[in-house]
């Protein structure tokens, strides 16, 4: 593989959602004060939605590595559950352990005690849904009665969604709109722009142990932010075939020519239009002729 051969300590485009190499962008950073703020604040469902591969579940992770100790968190990765399931699954995170027998009322009731009694030793509990989106209609009603359990002063539990924007679509369903009025607090994700694009690079890669010269020209690092449109997964699918493509060659920088052969060998990812380029080549020559190289500069650092 190519990791001694970059120097790396490790792979850097991984697609595992490890939090050490969580960037903390504008969208990302803007998302995380949404979810603190309203846990602060005691409300008792956010949501988060982005696009597939935005980061949802790096964030998710990242949020629960990073709560305050006197918050008992629950993570529910797979959202693809039944009613039962999901009370059973939430138990069993808090400690409690339910007979395969036991009926849903108690099953409710030995949850309300068990989060009664951690308020009261000065405990909240934070639930994460990942992949939203895809929870059963009636699992995600559950979940809205959950939430219900609360003192005169605040809620015993608060609820965080991550999904993508298919969850708006299911939450604007009539029989999901007691759980619609629920949400306090509400973000979407946007995918990366150019600069931050060269910055995820940067990062995934110094993350990685490299200490080198740039890695990626930055004709490669424009050819690879159009042709994945900013979306991280992609970044990190198209980073890591350009450098196989780099290292099967025995070179040590990546160029457009190793990003074109990563392109190609990626199913549902084309090379940026040819002629849509030469017509922006073309506007940035009349844009430096009447307006000044400045204004082809900023042009540029606008639409790479």
């Amino acid at each position: 593989m190519y990791i001694d051969h970059f120097r790396f300590a490790e792979r850097p485009f991984s697609l595992t959602p490890d939090t050490g190499y969580y960037y903390n962008h504008y969208s990302c950073q803007e998302a995380m004060n949404v979810v603190v703020v309203a846990l602060e604040n005691g409300e008792g469902i956010v949501k988060i939605t982005g696009e597939v591969g935005t980061g949802k579940t790096m964030m998710c992770r990242k949020l629960l590595n990073d709560l305050p100790d006197d918050m008992v968190t629950v993570y529910l990765p797979n959202p693809l559950m039944e009613a039962q399931q999901l009370y059973r699954a939430v138990a069993q995170e808090l400690g409690l352990e339910s007979a395969a027998d036991v009926s849903v009322a108690d099953l409710l009731n030995q949850l309300n005690t068990r989060l009664i009694n951690l308020s009261a030793s000065g405990r909240r509990v934070v639930v994460c849904v990942d992949e939203a989106q895809s929870m059963p209609t009636q699992t995600l009603e559950a979940l809205r009665l959950l939430s219900n359990v609360e003192t005169e002063k605040r809620k015993l539990l608060q609820i965080v969604l991550f999904g993508q924007p298919e969850l708006d679509q299911r939450l604007a369903q009539d029989d999901l709109r007691q759980l619609r009025q629920r949400i306090g607090f509400a973000y979407a994700l946007n995918i990366l722009d150019f600069n931050n694009c060269q910055g995820y690079l940067h990062h995934r890669l110094r993350m990685a142990g490299y200490r080198g010269a740039p890695l990626f020209t930055k004709g490669a690092e424009r050819l690879l932010y159009r042709a994945a449109h900013g979306v991280p997964r992609l970044i990190n699918i198209l980073a890591h075939k350009s450098l196989m493509a780099a290292y099967g060659r025995g070179l040590h920088q990546v160029s457009r020519r190793q990003v074109k052969d990563a392109i190609a060998d990626t199913d549902g990812v084309d090379t940026p239009n040819y002629w849509l380029r030469i017509a922006v080549v073309g506007l940035v020559v009349i844009l430096a002729y009447y307006g000044g190289i400045e204004t082809a500069h900023h042009f540029l650092d606008k639409n790479p």
